[in-house]
C-alpha cells in the first residue's frame, strides 16, 4: 500500500502509510489494513487518547492498548473483512460521526473521528458492533 501521509510504515513495508483526508476514509483504511493483518497500521487510525469498545463488554483506551487488541483480533479474524456501505456522516466542526451497517446483519458500527492539525482524520471513539434493533 502506498501512501501520502507520514505514518511509520512498519506494518506494510512500503514506507509511509496513507492518512485519511475525509472522515469516511478512516473506515476504508481500516478494512484495507485489517485485510493486510497490519495491527500497527490499524492502531495508527486512532488518536493517542482514543477509546475502543472492544472486546465486547470492555473498553480499551489508548493507541498502544488498541494496537494490542487489534493484534489479538487479527489472529482470529476470518479474512477478508468486507467493505460496508457507509451511512451518512454527521459533521460538527472538527468532529464527525461515521457509521456503517454490518455486512453480517448483526447491527452497526459507529465511530467519532476528529480532524487533526495536519488535516487528517483519526478515530477518537469506536464502537465496532451494536446489537441489531428488532423490527
Amino acid at each position: 500500500m502506498t501512501g501520502t501521509g507520514t505514518g511509520t510504515g512498519t506494518g506494510s513495508g512500503t514506507g509511509a502509510r496513507e492518512r485519511a483526508t475525509t472522515p469516511e476514509e478512516v473506515t476504508r483504511l481500516f478494512v484495507e489494513r485489517a485485510n493486510a493483518r497490519d495491527a500497527e497500521g490499524l492502531a495508527e487510525l486512532y488518536a493517542p487518547d482514543a477509546v475502543l469498545a472492544f472486546p465486547p463488554g470492555a473498553v480499551t483506551a489508548g493507541r498502544e492498548a488498541i494496537r494490542a487488541v487489534c493484534e489479538r483480533m487479527l489472529e482470529h479474524a476470518p479474512l477478508p473483512f468486507p467493505r460496508e456501505e457507509p451511512l451518512p456522516t454527521v459533521r460538527h466542526g472538527d468532529l464527525a460521526l461515521t457509521s456503517t451497517r454490518s455486512a453480517d446483519g448483526t447491527g452497526g458500527r459507529v465511530q467519532v473521528v476528529r480532524r487533526e492539525p495536519d488535516g487528517s482524520w483519526l478515530r477518537i471513539i469506536d464502537r465496532p458492533e451494536m446489537p441489531g434493533i428488532p423490527s
